[in-house]
């Protein structure tokens, strides 16, 4: 466990059942969000496999230092986390295997053995649907677009619907608990009647669906990280555009809420009105951190804006939420992002739907990454909805008690990616294909690397783009692409590619360590890497 976040679990008085010390039981391990670890003797190389004749299961004998691979989807981008010899992660349904459900281009969500990769259970969460079919959410068979956040026998993960779900680590095989008792029918969809339960699902403690109950509009895919302090749960609503591109159903709908983390009650939301400088669509995560004496929640805004709010200390009284208070926001945006020199708006980049807008990568962007709390500081790059194509970027350094900027790089183009900050040095990648290393004190860059090939899929033509977050652990850096690429670099201020893996399918998301395993997960693969001699 990193010692940097041993002092913030003291100092936040977080519970430690959260994991063991080798786990990684949420995304960027613990409230700082930093995608770093203490991990040691991790592999270097390894080979995926092939899959064996008419089937996606991987041909073991053909794979390298791989203990275990599980088939996922067709598409994954949520994250696996670890934690108490168990795995979650979610993907979505496209290789649904069960008579008793249809795939619907909607969500999976996988539990499985850390040991031995063994399937212990699984969510089914179909796609979405509205009489009017006018919602844009959950229409690119993307699936679960986030990690589970894991504290003891409890997980709770966003759905591709919007639901704030509270589930069992041991799923149905101890039984139904409550209070929530209708898995059957949750997990078909709609019109068809319920399925019957059994221990190979799972078991839903509590729902919290924040698309009826705000109400909030998600735009394409919900996409956030939750975060458990204590009692209570930090998620982020994802509300955003509609089909304009442009109109915004709920500018004063919540960005962040609070739930209790023990019955799904919403305890509290901001009054940001986030909503009212919309740009395209909020996916950022909550991060915390201990200020002055005072915990604060970070969350980057769908207008470009990082802000600070005072995190809960007690549940608030009545049956009213709370609203969170606001310390501080900044602009990650430079000024002339926003505005030309005579003082006209630059409009968002659009290149898709009815408002499209091509500035050639000019214009702001909103904060898809998840602010890094380090060292009272907060780390967090700007970026854009990755179909709007690449464009002007900048890396913020902003002091955590006052919310004042500490130096910015511009050096950092449009960016998806969470940082690293490992052995005095940040690492983060963007869009455009770059992987960069910074002095995280002074901003100043010591290295750029330029991957390989050329994307054609997109409008504007890219270098292998990225929508991985760089993890650092044990003298190395690792990065997966678009590309069918998992990079590994020497972490250091020289500039060292150590190796490039070859992949079967994209990476889309981020590698991790947990008790000595490197796990990998592309878009249809989750692989269980290890340097063991005994390994084949």
């Amino acid at each position: 466990m990193r010692l940097a976040d041993i002092l913030v679990t003291v100092a936040l008085g977080l519970s430690s059942s959260i994991a063991s010390a080798e786990d990684w039981p949420q995304w960027g391990y613990g409230p700082s969000r930093n995608m770093a670890s203490d991990a040691r003797n991790l592999p270097l190389l390894f080979g995926p496999g092939r899959p064996k004749d008419g089937s996606r299961q991987i041909d073991m004998s053909t794979t390298r230092n791989v203990k275990w691979a599980l088939v996922l989807g067709s598409q994954t981008y949520g994250n696996p986390v670890i934690s108490g010899g168990k795995i979650i992660v979610g993907t979505n349904d496209a290789m649904l295997k069960d008579n008793r459900f249809k795939r619907t281009r909607g969500g999976l969500v996988i539990c499985c053995d850390a040991d031995t990769g063994k399937r212990l259970w699984q969510l089914v969460t179909p796609r979405f649907e509205t009489k009017d079919k006018k919602l844009n959410l959950d229409h690119l068979n993307l699936g679960i677009c986030n990690s589970a956040a894991i504290e003891g026998d409890r997980a709770y993960i966003i759905s591709n619907r919007g639901e704030v779900l509270c589930l069992d680590m041991n799923g149905q095989a101890d039984g139904n608990d409550g209070p929530f008792q209708d898995e059957g029918e949750f997990m078909v969809a709609k019109g068809r009647p319920p399925a019957k339960i059994n221990k190979s699902d799972a078991d839903i403690i509590w729902r919290y669906d924040t698309i009826t109950a705000l109400p909030v509009w998600p735009h394409d895919a919900v996409s956030c990280a939750v975060l458990i302090h204590g009692d209570f749960l930090y998620a982020g609503t994802s509300n955003g555009v509609d089909l304009s591109h442009i109109n915004v159903p709920y500018p004063d709908a919540p960005s962040l809420i609070v739930l209790n983390k023990k019955t799904g009650r919403l305890l509290a939301k901001d009054d940001a009105r986030i909503g009212r400088r919309m740009l395209h669509g909020q996916w950022s995560s909550p991060s915390m951190g201990r200020v002055n004496g005072k915990t604060l929640i970070f969350y980057g805004g769908g207008d470009g804006l990082l802000y600070a709010f005072e995190a809960l200390s007690e549940a608030p009284g009545g049956e009213k939420p709370a609203t969170l208070k606001e310390v501080w926001r900044y602009d990650c945006n430079p000024r002339d992002y926003r505005f030309r020199p005579n003082g006209e708006k630059i409009l968002y980049q659009r290149l898709f739907g009815p408002a499209r807008n091509n500035t050639r990568g000019e214009g702001p962007g909103e904060i898809i990454a998840t602010p890094v709390f380090h060292k009272g500081r907060l780390y967090v790059a700007i970026g854009h909805d990755p179909r709007h194509g690449t464009g002007k970027g900048c890396l913020s350094c902003v002091d955590a008690a006052t919310g004042k900027k500490i130096w910015e790089s511009r050096d950092v183009e449009r960016s998806l990616s969470t940082c690293s900050i490992y052995n005095g040095l940040l690492y983060i990648a963007d869009y455009t294909g770059n992987v960069h290393c910074f002095d995280p004190d002074t901003g100043k860059r010591h290295w750029v690397h330029h991957t390989d090939g050329e994307y054609g899929k997109w409008i504007l033509k890219t270098n292998s783009p990225l929508w991985s977050s760089t993890f650092a652990a044990d003298g190395k850096v690792y990065l997966g692409t678009e590309k069918k690429e998992l990079w590994v670099f020497q972490a250091g201020r020289k500039k060292k590619v150590l190796n490039k893996i070859r992949l079967l399918e994209k990476m889309s998301n981020t590698p991790i360590a947990a008790n000595g395993i490197l796990y990998v997960a592309t878009g249809r693969y989750l692989y269980a890497v290890t340097d063991d001699a005994k390994s084949r």
